[in-house]
């Protein structure tokens, strides 16, 4: 089939421009997903043996089958750093190709070889006909794009492995402190558990199992490891610490009105005692009214028998207010209620109507607010599990010989 130069023009060109809003639509799944990091607990600083080679390491993690660290005798190899750093780099690569795959297509089809590529890849399949011409131009096209986007995955790869190594190191050392002790214990996280996170990670960011393989590097084994040592660290920290993780109810309404209007949803049964001052008193008679109002406080033993304290004494007041919601009382009595345990007095405060002491006598929690505290309560027991966790691998590393290649 005979065809001009202006012929090619036209037909790549229209289908390359085609194919760069084809090729912005079919990204990796990695270039619109960013991976979190499992180690909720954070990683405390490391206590190691080194050998005498440089503590950089860069060498031997670029050996595969070389080990580059030992934790407590157990083996790190170079292959599973790598494997590590890729995965932990998968946002890093997605993002890089998704922000240079335009102007890199664009650069691509205004080469100015880019016809005469065309050209020759045609001429070796011999179209006979316009539609033939037209699936060679379609098949040049779609190859060029997996070209493009293969080379822009390298480069990423390229950028962000070294800036991962050590990252992916330490991760590694954390999660071999982790296996020991969990099977110390004999804490393990069954397969099917693993494939069940695995799965539920895919289903939030719109993956299929194969695109989220991909976007991690082709192997989802770094991630079930990760994801093993997690479920089994979590194990260990509950055995070992869950009769130590306990909210308080004062926590749990302090938690829930730290959010807008939510000290609202809490109502306090209050109780007050006033002693009343004059308009004119001199600093020397305020002080001997606050030492009236610690002496009567130093009494206090519960909210029924509050009202006994006043009897006898002049200028004081008992008075019940009943149920009040915390955004009732100005600053920082607000605060120190929603602080207070039940039956528990506050300290003595001075305003111009005289020194008032408030006793927290019970709390009631609106119903429509009781999931909203469930959920608070677990949160707050989420970061006293994590705090635990952080501390228990704290001792761990400091107990480890941790030795570098």
């Amino acid at each position: 089939m005979d065809f001009s130069n202006r012929t090619f023009s036209s037909l790549i060109l229209a289908g390359l421009s085609v194919a760069v809003l084809a090729a912005a639509l079919s990204l990796p799944a990695g270039a619109q997903m960013v991976m979190r990091g499992a180690n909720n607990e954070g990683t405390p600083p490391v206590k190691v043996v080194q050998s005498k080679k440089s503590p950089s390491r860069k060498s031997s993690i670029d050996t595969e089958q070389s080990i580059v660290a030992l934790v407590n005798d157990e083996p790190i190899t170079g292959y599973e750093v790598r494997q590590r750093a890729e995965m932990l780099a998968g946002g890093s690569v997605g993002e890089y190709v998704k922000n240079n795959v335009e102007s890199r297509w664009k650069q691509i089809i205004t080469g100015k070889k880019i016809q005469e590529e065309f050209q020759e890849y045609a001429k070796k399949r011999q179209p006979r006909t316009k539609e033939d011409l037209q699936k060679i131009q379609k098949e040049f096209v779609i190859g060029k794009r997996n070209a493009m986007l293969a080379q822009l995955q390298s480069e990423a790869r390229s950028k962000t492995t070294t800036k991962t190594s050590k990252a992916a190191l330490d991760e590694l050392i954390d999660e071999k402190l982790k296996m020991q002790e969990a099977k110390r214990v004999g804490a393990v996280a069954s397969s099917s558990e693993v494939d069940a996170v695995i799965k539920s990670i895919a289903e939030r960011n719109k993956l299929t199992i194969e695109q989220l393989t991909k976007s991690l590097g082709g192997s989802l084994d770094p991630m079930k490891q990760r994801i093993g040592t997690t479920l089994a660290w979590n194990d260990v920290i509950r055995r070992k610490f869950g009769h130590q993780i306990s909210v308080a109810s004062r926590d749990v309404d302090k938690y829930v009105a730290s959010a807008e209007g939510g000290e609202d949803q809490v109502e306090l049964q209050v109780r007050r005692i006033r002693i009343n001052t004059p308009a004119q008193m001199e600093h020397g008679g305020i002080a001997q009214r606050v030492s009236q109002a610690e002496a009567l406080r130093s009494k206090f033993t519960n909210c029924n028998d509050l009202s006994k304290l006043v009897v006898g004494q002049s200028g004081v007041q008992f008075e019940d207010l009943g149920k009040r919601k915390p955004s009732s009382f100005p600053e920082p009595t607000r605060s120190l209620l929603l602080n207070a345990k039940d039956n528990e007095m506050l300290p003595p405060s001075v305003n111009e109507d005289g020194i008032d002491m408030f006793a927290v006598c019970g709390r009631d929690v609106l119903k429509a607010e009781e999931a909203r505290r469930t959920q608070a309560e677990g949160e707050l027991k989420q970061k006293e599990f994590d705090l635990l966790a952080k501390r228990h691998l704290k001792d761990l590393r400091q107990d480890a010989h941790i030795e570098y290649r």
